[in-house]
């Protein structure tokens, strides 16, 4: 397949749903500290992380007119409360969705799918999981993590749920990967405890990896919401729960 058959055939509508983040959006929904997207336009519903509570998670979804059902793909980013903690409450509203975690995950958590009748997969070197859908594989050394990857029209976009293998190093992969423009990066960057001369740094490598838009929330912190709203300019993109992305309007 052509370049140019590969772009036509890439992801035209995405529509990010923030669901779970302790950042506010929308007055009316709950703030708490973890992260969750909903993600639509790729044939299939997806649900990125499930915040630290299931009753938090399932009120914004309801609030935000999100029905459970709907979900058919949940992808867990790493396994860290704040990421799994809403998922066995998401998976007893669910139709049997099929869940993504790494293979390094605790037997535990690993476990919660099954109890539902919902499918595992296990993820441990990046794969295609639908289409235009991609994970990066395991990455990180003492917190393993993965990143979704979407193809779309205007190019690569990452969902992040902390970053911990560092928000740079997943960009490059990413990059090294795909070999394709990175149009978004969203959500946790995890830079709460960085210092501003680290952040900017930070932000320089991920300008000459060619991010052109930027969406940092949860465990980024204050300071490099601010610092990339001071770089991106009109490419900074805030989030809190309750915001929605359309990428059609960006």
């Amino acid at each position: 397949m052509s370049d140019t058959d590969n772009k036509k055939s890439a992801i035209k509508n995405l529509r990010l749903d923030i669901v779970y983040d302790n950042n506010i959006w929308e007055e009316g929904l709950t703030p708490d500290w973890g992260f969750g997207c909903l993600i639509r336009g790729v044939g299939r519903t997806v649900l990125f992380d499930t915040g630290a509570k299931g009753d938090i998670l399932l009120d914004n979804m309801k609030k935000m007119n999100i029905a459970p059902k709907d979900i058919e793909l949940i992808f867990i980013s790493h396994d860290h409360w704040d990421h799994t903690g809403g998922l066995a409450d998401v998976l007893k509203q669910c139709q049997q969705p099929t869940v993504y975690m790494l293979k390094a995950f605790s037997q535990k958590t690993k476990d919660q799918p099954g109890i539902t009748g919902a499918e595992l997969k296990e993820i441990t070197t990046p794969t295609q999981i639908g289409d235009n859908l991609f994970t990066t594989g395991e990455m990180g050394a003492d917190i393993k993590e993965q990143a979704l990857v979407l193809n779309t029209q205007r190019g690569l976009v990452i969902v992040n749920g902390c970053a911990h293998p560092g928000i740079v190093e997943i960009t490059r992969k990413v990059k090294e990967i795909f070999k394709d423009d990175i149009f978004l990066i969203i959500g946790g960057f995890h830079l709460v405890r960085d210092s501003e001369e680290s952040i900017n740094a930070i932000i320089e490598e991920l300008k000459k990896l060619g991010v052109q838009n930027a969406a940092p929330c949860h465990c980024s912190g204050d300071d490099a919401r601010r610092l990339f709203k001071k770089a991106f300019g009109d490419n900074y993109i805030e989030i809190g729960v309750g915001k929605t992305i359309d990428l059609s309007e960006l």
